[in-house]
């Protein structure tokens, strides 16, 4: 299974690719989209839904996983952040993928074992567990992160979609 993994923000969108073969996670690619802060929030926008359907036409994933909002310095910053969340589900959507949200909790869980891990044991665990040269920009190793959390939980995440849909 191809994951693409998103770290939203609206000058600085993360993203991650990683497959799953069997219990094996394999790093395809990272990066992240730039939109350049002075640009009206309109065309930011625009880029980061542009830039996530190429990644997404290039890498041609199969499920994106998505860090959901957990914390913003302000109001506004909030609503911009909602924004790109909102373009990077889209993206995905418009991709007809199947699209799973994450907590930073759920993240921290997966990818270090304990949810209140700092950024540093994230990005060092993320460089282990796919056996990276060097650790990723801070925004790709986020969304390389919420990448690896949903390989470790898509099982339960399929197992909970069928028990909601059995008949009873």
């Amino acid at each position: 299974m191809r994951i693409l993994g998103i770290d939203p923000g609206s000058r600085a969108t993360g993203y991650g690719l990683v497959e799953k073969q069997g219990n094996r996670l394999r790093h395809i690619d990272n990066g992240v989209i730039l939109t350049g802060g002075e640009a009206p929030l309109s065309e930011r926008l625009g880029i980061i839904y542009r830039e996530l359907g190429a990644v997404i036409a290039r890498h041609a994933p199969q499920v994106v996983a998505i860090e959901q909002i957990f914390l913003a310095r302000n109001a506004l910053s909030a609503l911009k952040l909602g924004h790109a969340r909102g373009v990077a589900l889209l993206a995905g959507v418009h991709h007809q993928l199947p699209v799973y949200e994450y907590t930073a909790l759920q993240v921290k869980s997966a990818v270090v074992g304990y949810g209140r891990a700092g950024k540093a044991q994230i990005q060092e665990m993320v460089r282990i567990l796919l056996n990276l040269p060097e650790v990723a920009q801070e925004d790709a190793s986020d969304a390389l992160a919420v990448a690896i959390c949903h390989a470790h939980s898509a099982g339960l995440n399929q197992r909970v979609a069928q028990a909601l849909t059995a008949k009873p």
